[in-house]
């Protein structure tokens, strides 16, 4: 008798935990979609650059100073310099950043 009775414990215990695994399940599957957070800028260029493009394109800030500028510069053109397989138009976008950041661009100087 006394086994019967923990046999049917088990088996209550056991369905209740499965029909709340099952809404919980439901409940996570209908949960509205959140805003990933990205590392990178995900968006495309804009016909005419501005700073804040400049910035995010080098990976800096838009107060950063000159020296820190060029590093920046060094360190994405060495990653996607055409002669070591990247784009030509990212590297026109590369150097367009530089410009506009260190203040000597005249309008749209990109090659493309």
């Amino acid at each position: 008798m006394v086994t019967a009775l923990i046999g049917g414990v088990a088996v209550a215990a056991a369905a209740y935990a499965g029909r709340y695994g099952i809404q919980a399940w439901q409940a996570f599957k209908a949960r509205p979609p959140t805003a990933r957070l990205r590392k990178f800028y995900e968006g495309g260029f804009q016909s005419t650059m501005t700073k804040r493009e400049a910035a995010l394109i080098l990976g800096v800030r838009e107060t950063t100073p000159t020296d820190k500028i060029r590093e920046a510069h060094r360190r994405v053109m060495v990653a996607n310099h055409p002669d070591a397989g990247g784009s030509h138009y990212l590297a026109s976008k590369i150097n367009e950043a530089k410009e506009m950041m260190l203040g000597r661009t005249k309008g749209n100087g990109s090659a493309f």
